[in-house]
Formats: C-alpha cells, structure tokens, sequence
C-alpha cells in the first residue's frame, strides 16, 4: 500500500529539530527542506546553520548531493510547490504559548495548511512538533481533510514521533536518541517505526497510538520542569537558612537514586512550554492540574528571586540602588548554545530595570540582531565592557572561565553566581 522506503521526504520547518533531522534522513534519502524564511534557506544553502546544529561541512555535502540528483542528499527551498513530490511530509515547526500561557498553534496548523495543498492519495504526513494528546488528530487532520480535499484513513495517514532534540548536546544527536513512533493505523504504524528506525541506532519504541505518543512527550518535560521547581524552592529554603543549596545536593547525591538536579531559571522552548499543553488539555476534560502549574509557577518567578536576592546584596555593601550598573552575563536559554527562545534571563533584567538600576548584557554565543529583536536589548561586546555594582553569571557558557569575571567588579561590587559556575572565593552570592 505505502511504497518503502519513500522516493523523497519533505521536512516542514528547518530550525533546531527539522534541519538535524533533515540532515541525517538525507544521508539515506532524498530530502526537501523547507521553510517559509527565504533568508535562512539562503543562508543554509551556502552552508550556514545559525543554530549551530549541523556542521558546515556535512551541510555542504548533503547540498551537493541534493543538487545532483542522487537518491540521497537534502535540498532546501521556501517554495511549497518543491515539497509536492514527497510521500512522506515531516513537520517540525515550533508550538510555543501565548502571552496568556495557552498553546499557540497557529504555526503548526500554518503548516498543516501547506502540506494540505501538496498532499496526494497515500501520502503520510507525520507531526514531530510537541502538542497536547488529541491535538494531532483533532486539530491537525481537519485542516489537512479541508486544504487538500481528500480524506483522513482513506486517502491520506498521518503519525506523531515526538523530538526530542536538546540544542547544543554535541552528545546526543538526532541518532542517538530512542525514538517515539506512532500511526493512525497499524500499517501506517509500522511504516513510521521501519522509517525512523532507518536512521536512529539507538532504536524505537513503538507507541500503540498517536495520543499516547503525544502524551509521553508533554510529560517528560513536565517531569523535568518539577524537579527543577523542587531544587529551587530548596534553594529559597536554605538561602532562609544560611546553608549552601549546592552543598546539601553533593551530599544528597552521594546516595544512588538521588535525582541530580540542581536550581536556575527554567526556559528555552521545552520545558518551560510542555508543561501548559497538558495543563491546557486536562482543563478541557474537567480536571484541574495542582502539582504542574504550581511548578510552573515556582520556576516562572526565579528571575523575579534572583534579581531580588542581587538588589538585597548590593544594599548590604552599601551601593545606591538607583543609577547603579549591573552586567548580566549569559542571555540564551541554556550554556553553550545560541538559542534564545523563551529565555528566564530576561525576567532578571526586567526586574533590575525596574529598581532604576542600568543593565547591560554580554554574551559571545547569541545573535545580537535576533536578541535586539525579540527582547529590546542590547549585547555588549567582551572588549566595551567596563567594571559593574554588580555581576550575575546566568549561563554557563565554558569561555566565561576565562574571561576573568571578577575584572569587571568594582571594587565594592558583588558577583551573583546564578549557576553555581564560578570559583565560590570569587562569589558574593549564588542560587
């Protein structure tokens, strides 16, 4: 019924999840990449991945091979009428939240829309982009029925493989990671695991339908998300108590099913997010989730603390609060890594500003366009910066240890040590 493999694949959205994926289909398939900005199609057909996910060189070489008609090799285009050849579209565009924490799926059902008008009798459309259970079916499948004009089971199949990709893990890549599969049939079922399970070596875990493959993605972050809201009330309670939050974890973790996580800010575009999906969807089936949203609301209140806890400091060593100039360094979600999306180091600046006090931002890893663009503010250049009141190490980016942190303090500063990154002897105060 579905010819495998495929003849070619479209992957729909090639930011963090869908160039990765993208890239390692294309080393055994024909792969169309598309997505709807022009500029980054532009930029990554001459090689260039602003999110520094797929290297320069095996970008290269994938376009190249794209390029020449071989049964491998990727081409990436803003152009919907190059995806109509696919069998199999793979969308990965973002779900985030609006500004009143509910699921915003304009872009996913945006995407829906496109494929729908390029969508063929057996065609397979396969959703990776993290949803509440039910959304794939109940949301996603209509506009596919009324874009394209054929029928759901009949003419066309849909399945859900949840990413799972973590931006900046050099470690855990694409293949490496045990994939998730569903279909909204047992054969289409079958197609998707034998698909993935083409390019993943760390194998498959067939799901018996697509909202249990749905669900298991939300809650894995939700769990994350409520340890961290966990550690970081320890942290307030110990801070309280005048003990080293980061002390009593080393010693915690010397017993063997200690969970090691550690307190900070909770952004980025995973676990910051999952969390108000499934809140969203147990709210619309009548229950009312007490332990999610009150870690939800823990984790979304650490800027507020720690920008807090750093105006209390400086009080103590006698520095004017209004006027003062404080250096945040770190404003991307997570160390060592460019993204920015959803990013809690804001919460802290906004929160500064609002005592009067002049924040200025550096950091070497993010985009200074795109953090003026979706923040306001500004990244200071290593060689413009001067000395602070205050410093707050936010990310742990590695090349802040050589940037000698304290050179930058005044002589009555204080440094604020957000995650426990810096040498103690240097630090005033740490979450």
């Amino acid at each position: 019924m579905h010819q495998f493999p495929p003849q070619q694949i479209a992957i729909i959205g090639l930011g963090y999840v869908g160039l990765p994926l993208a890239a390692e289909f294309a080393k055994k398939y024909r792969v169309i990449g598309y997505d709807i900005n022009p500029q980054r199609i532009q930029a990554l057909n001459q090689g260039i991945d602003r999110t520094l996910e797929v290297e320069k060189e095996l970008l290269l070489e994938l376009i190249t091979k794209g390029k020449q008609a071989h049964h491998t090799g990727l081409i990436c285009t803003h152009r919907v009428e190059d995806i109509r050849a696919a069998q199999v579209y793979i969308i990965t565009v973002p779900t985030p939240i609006d500004v009143h924490k509910k699921p915003d799926l304009r872009l996913l059902l945006a995407a829906s829309a496109t494929v729908g008008q390029v969508l063929k009798p057996q065609d397979i459309v396969i959703y990776e982009s993290t949803v509440y259970p039910g959304c794939t079916e109940e949301d996603c499948v209509p506009v596919l029925e009324k874009h394209s004009g054929l029928r759901f089971n009949q003419d066309f199949y849909v399945g859900y493989s949840p990413e799972r990709m973590n931006p900046g893990d050099k470690k855990h890549r694409v293949s490496q990671i045990k994939k998730v599969t569903s279909g909204s049939t047992p054969e289409v079922a079958d197609y998707v695991d034998r698909l993935y399970a083409s390019i993943i070596s760390a194998g498959t875990h067939r799901a018996p339908s697509i909202r249990v493959a749905e669900a298991a993605k939300v809650i894995e972050n939700a769990q994350r998300d409520i340890n961290i809201a966990f550690v970081n009330e320890l942290a307030k309670i110990f801070h309280c108590m005048n003990i080293d939050t980061h002390d009593v974890l080393a010693a915690a973790s010397t017993k063997w099913n200690f969970l090691p996580f550690t307190p900070g800010l909770v952004g980025g575009h995973c676990i910051g997010v999952d969390p108000y999906y499934l809140a969203q969807k147990a709210q619309q089936v009548g229950y009312h989730p007490e332990i999610i949203l009150a870690g939800r609301r823990l984790n979304d209140g650490m800027g507020y603390y720690i920008a807090q806890q750093v105006v209390k400091l400086m009080v103590h060593h006698e520095i004017k609060i209004k006027g003062a100039e404080v250096l945040v360094l770190g404003i991307t979600f997570k160390e060592n890594c460019p993204d920015v999306r959803n990013t809690r180091v804001v919460d802290v600046v906004k929160e500064l500003q609002s005592f009067g006090i002049r924040v200025e931002v550096a950091d070497p890893w993010a985009d200074p366009a795109q953090v003026a663009e979706e923040y306001q503010l500004e990244l200071k250049p290593r060689e413009a910066l001067k000395q602070y009141d205050a410093i707050i190490l936010a990310v742990a980016h590695s090349c802040f240890r050589d940037w000698q942190v304290e050179q930058y303090k005044k002589p009555n500063g204080v440094i604020y040590d957000v995650k426990a990154f810096l040498d103690r002897s240097l630090v005033d105060g740490r979450l």
